[in-house]
């Protein structure tokens, strides 16, 4: 059921809480790595530098995948501010993750592309309150390599434990509060990448 009001927005477009300078991504974390990046503003140093991580700028989808932030893994949300330049140098670096042929032309070019991009691009359906898909995709962002780099040691203006958060729009949710649970959501704008290959 769609609970959102005003136009569809187009099938792909990045909706963000963003600034001048800073757009906030989700994610969502087993307490022991999510509650000490909350405490020090920083991820600590069990966290997985090798690993492709995946930013959302959706918080409704990180609902979504992290089942209100009560799966097993998941359950510190966290709300990582990162610097506007750096989310559009992502972008700028990104790759699809999956095979379109009218964009990429032959598959192997693409899997090439894959293999050595620091970023990939994954468009998501969105959710609604209730996490129904919607019509309309949210972004995904896949770091790797030089991304999760910059990403842990540039990028990075804050970290907030959003987990209560998510406790009480999920606890109206289930009371069918529904106006209540929406005005607590983050005002998730248009996004407008200045790169010149952001997607």
């Amino acid at each position: 059921m769609e609970d959102r009001t005003g136009p569809t927005p187009p099938r792909q477009q990045i909706r963000a809480l963003h600034s001048a300078s800073t757009v906030t991504v989700y994610q969502a974390y087993d307490p022991v790595l999510g509650l000490p990046a909350a405490r020090d503003g920083r991820f600590p140093a069990a966290w997985k530098r090798e690993r492709m991580t995946w930013v959302k700028p959706s918080f409704l989808w990180m609902m979504y995948r992290s089942g209100w932030g009560l799966k097993d893994g998941q359950r510190t949300v966290l709300a990582v501010e990162i610097r506007r330049d750096g989310f559009d140098w992502a972008l700028d670096h990104a790759c699809l993750s999956h095979y379109v042929p009218e964009v990429h032309g032959e598959q192997a070019g693409w899997k090439r592309e894959l293999r050595l991009a620091p970023a990939r691009v994954q468009w998501d359906p969105e959710r609604d309150l209730r996490l129904q898909p919607l019509p309309y995709r949210s972004l995904q962002l896949g770091l790797a390599g030089e991304a999760v780099r910059r990403y842990t040691d540039e990028w990075v203006v804050g970290i907030r434990d959003v987990t209560p958060l998510a406790h009480r729009v999920h606890a109206l949710v289930r009371d069918g509060e529904l106006d209540a649970a929406r005005a607590l959501l983050p005002d998730e704008r248009v996004y407008a990448p200045t790169g010149t290959r952001g997607r």
